[in-house]
């Protein structure tokens, strides 16, 4: 059920979808959707979980095929970052189109962005302090606003936008 939920979330919008369609495409009653989750929003704040684990699963897994070189990890994963909002059908991240529609101070939905968004800050900062900057969260910060950009560049420009340049505006 979350899957075809993350599936249609990701390619029409959270709130363009209803629990009808979910059900409907996951091939489940409503009666089961909420024996597992309370509401929509707590599906919705599941599969941000979703979104936010492969994504710094996606970090890890670079760092791990560069051991003891941090920065080529980086690097590596920028570049997965770049090669994959280059790809035709490209929308975007999950959880940054999900604090498109969620501007709602406090909102679940918006909290489970910050957490997520905030996970992926940290562990950027604690990659960063092993390269030995003088200001790892500052590097950090500076990370996360190029992977941001290279997700709203992937979504106008596709394949020939900015986003290519990545993993070089990083280094």
């Amino acid at each position: 059920m979350r899957a075809a939920a993350r599936e249609l979330f990701y390619s029409r919008g959270i709130r363009g979808v209803g629990v009808d369609e979910i059900v409907a495409r996951a091939g489940v009653t409503k009666p089961s959707l909420y024996r597992g989750f309370a509401s929509k929003d707590a599906l919705v704040v599941a599969c941000l979980a979703d979104y936010d684990a492969g994504l710094r699963a996606r970090l890890d897994e670079a760092m791990d095929a560069h051991p003891g070189d941090p920065r080529a990890g980086l690097v590596a994963f920028l570049a997965g970052i770049a090669e994959r909002s280059a790809r035709p059908g490209f929308r975007g991240c999950g959880l940054s189109n999900a604090a498109v529609e969620y501007p709602e101070a406090g909102h679940p939905v918006r909290e489970a962005v910050r957490d997520g968004k905030g996970a992926l800050r940290a562990r950027l900062a604690e990659v960063a302090g092993t390269i030995g900057v003088a200001a790892p969260e500052r590097l950090a910060d500076a990370l996360l606003l190029l992977v941001e950009g290279a997700f709203a560049c992937g979504q106008i420009f596709g394949a020939e936008g900015p986003n290519r340049a990545l993993a070089a505006a990083a280094e």
